[in-house]
């Protein structure tokens, strides 16, 4: 494990285990150790989206898995996005055809910005099953991008 691994995971403090345990339970086949990674991997995720908010990223499918625990502890969640920048909001898409590998590199590189080693083997195209099969099937593509922005207002009738 590397200190920038260490720091990821400091920047949620306790909650990082709860995180990490909410993977494991949509995923019971999972090691614990990948559900640590992962969970690692979405922290430095919101962390580039908050601080890059002009930038359109993306989570690869493996990583949204986290994301997704990640927002299911949501004052944890709020206070890493406010520290970083701003709220960082989820609009998933469904369609893992809807794949662009730039968005996949473009957010590495974002999150290596931000001053974090990324995990490359979380960061594989949707359809690689490969290191881990997770629970979530939702693919974000280039116009489905993750900015932090204003919560969407409802339709005026």
């Amino acid at each position: 494990m590397t200190t920038t691994i260490l720091d990821a995971r400091a920047l949620v403090g306790d909650t990082f285990e709860s995180v990490r345990r909410t993977i494991l339970d949509g995923n019971p086949d999972m090691s614990s150790d990948m559900a640590g990674r992962i969970a690692t991997e979405a922290i430095k995720f919101v962390v580039a989206c908050a601080q890059h908010p002009a930038v359109g990223m993306a989570p690869s499918r493996i990583v949204d898995e986290g994301w997704h625990a990640l927002l299911l502890h949501s004052a944890a969640y709020a206070k890493l996005c406010a520290k970083f920048g701003g709220m960082v909001h989820h609009y998933p898409g469904w369609d893992p055809t809807h794949y662009d590998p730039p968005i996949l590199d473009r957010t590495r590189q974002m999150i290596e910005k931000a001053g974090f080693v990324v995990d490359e083997e979380l960061w594989r195209p949707p359809t690689d099953d490969l290191l881990v099969s997770v629970a979530a099937k939702c693919q974000h593509a280039p116009e489905c991008t993750i900015r932090p922005m204003p919560t969407p207002q409802p339709p005026v009738a």
